[in-house]
């Protein structure tokens, strides 16, 4: 019963099969070196790329150019990540989607209503490479080793396991829209191997935003200033991930004016999302299995890249300051998965996992 517990919260409607038939590949360890060769920001064009969704907002958080001296002589404060509401509050239009009010308390209760009961909860696997050869300055020379091949292989036998579902459960399988990858080689050969199991899944083009690089500075860090070049990266990839960021990490969105809906009365409007959305993902799941792909009420997608890209992301997401990223860890191969629910709110269902 407990793994049961466990697969539920994992995976939607999940069965416990899924966890304990994970092989045991051995993992290399979790420092990851900074890429020094990360291209340019422009992601090449295909069906298959992100639309990032207009923002209905005038400011977004992030760094501040206009700020002068440095952060408690550490770093330059311009380079500072500013929350848009002081931490530890939500920043409930994080993405700049949240709906707009009415002006009228009960429409806006209809609405959320509304959203929480037919909007689509987006996953978001995040998986970095497999072990590659670090010793090589070109990238293209940086190939996966045996074991990093090894690695990518059952990782991509697990997700064939999650999106296929499970032969005598009410678990059908997942509905994962695309496949998406850096365009570093080792993430570009990782994603081949793991694809090479997902039948029928899109593959996007490779994006350049996606590669390896430093996000932001790190806290705690260094007691001395950071350096000249640190600096600099930081000027450089900083823009480029955290675009990629705003590129792949958004809430999807319900048309406001619908009044076709079924309100469920025993939620109330003061509740917490989190839990809401653990309710409501139950009984949307078994109203999806019969057809996955007929308008789903969760949509997947898959993305390949690197572990300081994946605790960046982790910590914007979850409104962690981003200068936390390095305290985290994440192992060759494996899964971090996070949910973003129509309201917004944001879960970390599994942090470098098997």
């Amino acid at each position: 019963m407990a793994s049961a517990r466990i697969a539920r919260h994992a995976f939607p409607a999940a069965a416990a099969t899924i966890f304990t038939s994970w092989s045991n590949t051995s993992y290399a360890n979790c420092d990851a070196n900074i890429a020094s060769n990360s291209t340019s920001s422009a992601s090449s064009a295909s069906s298959a790329s992100a639309t990032t969704p207009t923002l209905n907002r005038d400011k977004i958080a992030g760094f501040d150019s206009s700020e002068k001296g440095d952060f408690y002589g550490l770093f330059p404060e311009r380079q500072l990540w500013k929350p848009m509401v002081e931490y530890p509050l939500w920043d409930s239009n994080w993405d700049g989607l949240m709906p707009p009010t009415t002006g009228d308390k009960d429409e806006d209760r209809r609405r959320k209503r509304q959203t929480r009961k037919e909007g689509v909860t987006r996953h978001v696997i995040l998986i970095r490479h497999g072990q590659y050869t670090e010793n090589e300055k070109l990238d293209e020379n940086k190939i996966l080793t045996e074991l990093g091949r090894q690695q990518a292989d059952a990782t991509g036998r697990r997700l064939k396991e999650m999106i296929e579902g499970v032969e005598g459960t009410d678990f059908k399988g997942c509905n994962v829209k695309f496949v998406r990858v850096s365009n570093l080689a080792r993430a570009k050969e990782t994603a081949d191997i793991i694809a090479s199991h997902l039948e029928g899944v899109e593959r996007a083009e490779p994006d350049p935003d996606l590669n390896e690089g430093r996000p932001s500075h790190t806290l705690p860090g260094g007691d001395s200033y950071v350096s000249k070049s640190t600096i600099e990266k930081t000027d450089e990839q900083h823009p480029r991930i955290e675009t990629a960021f705003r590129k792949y990490f958004y809430r999807s969105q319900v048309d406001p004016t619908k009044k076709k809906m079924i309100l469920d009365e025993s939620v109330s409007d003061s509740g917490d999302d989190n839990n809401i959305a653990e309710m409501d993902a139950t009984t949307n799941e078994k109203n999806d299995i019969e057809n996955k792909n007929s308008s789903p009420k969760h949509e997947f997608e898959i993305i390949v890249c690197h572990a300081n890209v994946i605790r960046y992301f982790l910590c914007r997401a979850l409104q962690i300051p981003p200068e936390a990223w390095l305290r985290l860890c994440t192992f060759n191969c494996s899964l971090t998965y996070l949910t973003i629910r129509p309201t917004g709110t944001v879960s970390c269902r599994m942090l470098g996992g098997k």
